[in-house]
């Protein structure tokens, strides 16, 4: 009979490239993962891997098992959450990955509320802007909170469910000269950026590649006098009055002193905050309570920049 943990020592290779990547996410040497990889090949009577210059691929084989390999797993938390559900209550333990830009206003508060309404639930916290969705699929998180900028394709990985948290836009960040109210100024266009130094993502990343594109929608190609993706330094860029920055609306805390913040008028860059787990008909308690707390403070997050009735 087949171990499960060695197939997902497979998948784990499979998804990070080689036995020395997923012996660092397993939390195990390079040897014991090698040596359980070993025995499984026994198992099956053929090999699994082959080497693919510095990393290794799967074989036909490999590709084979890891297809029954992936419903092997689901079907195990599918067992694992059906049997949460008869028990009715929230564990003690989940993990969260969560961007950087989103901790302030949303992961925070959603914290906060699950500490006070499942004090025994110990939340871990992943805070990274590398593949959140990946890690998810690889159980090494149990709930990502996501981003999607929306004139990129949608590409949600196989057997991970979305739900849509929160439109969130990016706006215009300059430094307050105290002429006028700070934050929330009249629209701008982004055309009017064309003759402003900015401070922008990498060109790589989604933020980088949604900002130029609304750019060259605009009409013009950015000036971009600093690169960097740590939004703490655009924001410091900007304040200072070396740079224009565009930066999400839940990266920015409201009470910052000496920026101003202005909407996009005429090509507005919007990101989708969105909640992920992986898929299974039955929801686990645990999961379901993690992402209540997120769509709450979301809720939360949306409802104090409604425009006054």
């Amino acid at each position: 009979m087949l171990d499960i943990r060695r197939l997902h020592m497979l998948k784990t290779v499979a998804v990070r490239g080689s036995i020395t990547a997923a012996a660092q996410s397993l939390e195990l040497s390079a040897g014991a993962v090698s040596q359980q990889l070993a025995a499984l090949r026994s198992d099956v009577g053929v090999d699994l891997l082959r080497p693919d210059g510095r990393t290794v691929a799967l074989t036909e084989a490999g590709r084979v098992l890891l297809e029954h390999a992936d419903r092997i797993l689901a079907a195990m938390e599918e067992a694992e959450c059906a049997v949460a559900v008869v028990k009715g209550t929230v564990g003690n333990v989940a993990t969260l990955g969560a961007l950087p830009s989103t901790v302030a206003r949303i992961v925070a508060p959603a914290l906060t509320a699950l500490a006070a309404d499942h004090p025994q639930l110990a939340v871990t916290c992943l805070i990274t802007d590398q593949a959140q969705l990946r890690e998810l699929t690889l159980g090494t998180v149990d709930v990502v909170l996501g981003q999607r900028y929306l004139h990129l394709p949608e590409t949600t990985p196989k057997g991970i469910a979305v739900s849509p948290l929160l439109d969130d836009p990016l706006l215009i960040v300059t430094a307050d000269d105290g002429t006028a109210g700070g934050s929330d100024e009249r629209p701008v266009g982004l055309r009017d950026l064309a003759t402003h130094h900015l401070v922008l993502p990498p060109p790589a990343t989604d933020c980088g590649q949604a900002i130029l594109h609304a750019c060259h929608q605009a009409g013009f190609t950015p000036t971009t006098r600093y690169v960097t993706a740590d939004i703490a330094a655009q924001l410091t860029l900007a304040r200072a009055g070396l740079a224009t920055a565009l930066v999400p609306r839940t990266a920015i805390d409201p009470t910052t002193p000496g920026i101003r913040t202005a909407s996009v008028e005429d090509h507005p860059i919007l990101r989708r905050l969105f909640a992920a787990r992986r898929h299974t008909e039955t929801t686990n308690p645990t999961t379901a309570a993690v992402i209540t707390a997120l769509r709450t403070a979301a809720r939360q997050d949306r409802a104090a920049h409604l425009p006054p009735a």
